[in-house]
């Protein structure tokens, strides 16, 4: 299921010189990035909160190409298919690492908090503000969109 993000041998000539590492809490799951991401952002909504545990969910995007899992395939568990974006993370520690369309859109989402190295990207909106819990108090300025980010979508008010 996730082979369709392996790099071939190849291919690896693509990834940047400064990959970014990331891994699981135990170590089972293993992966690697090469820059630049797409977007990254909060997410508040109750499945992410749920998830996460706390207030927001933290991720950023890369293009599949420019991701590689390094180990750890069959540790991978994917919860709400069909639900809307997916939550994957590992059997073993339960560390939440990637979402969206994981494994098979054209993006990968992945949680910030499971990179070992900085990503250099900082989160840069907030999505599903409408849908925040009620003790979450959102304390910066960046831009907030009621629901989910897409091309249509204006930001409300801070």
């Amino acid at each position: 299921m996730q082979s369709v993000y392996r790099v071939a041998a190849t291919e690896k000539k693509q990834f940047m010189a400064k990959t970014i590492r990331g891994s699981c809490l135990c170590g089972g799951v293993r992966f690697e990035v090469a820059p630049p991401f797409i977007r990254a952002g909060h997410c508040h909504c109750e499945r992410c909160r749920k998830h996460s545990g706390t207030a927001v969910c933290t991720q950023a995007r890369v293009k599949k190409e420019q991701f590689r899992l390094l180990r750890g395939e069959n540790l991978i568990r994917v919860y709400g298919e069909g639900e809307g974006a997916v939550k994957a993370f590992c059997v073993t520690c339960g560390s939440s690492l990637f979402g969206g369309d994981w494994p098979e859109g054209d993006e990968v989402s992945i949680r910030i908090g499971a990179f070992d190295d900085d990503p250099g990207i900082r989160p840069q909106y907030h999505t599903f503000v409408d849908d925040r819990a009620p003790w979450d108090e959102i304390a910066d300025d960046l831009p907030r969109y009621p629901g989910a980010l897409n091309d249509k979508t204006r930001p409300v008010s801070a």
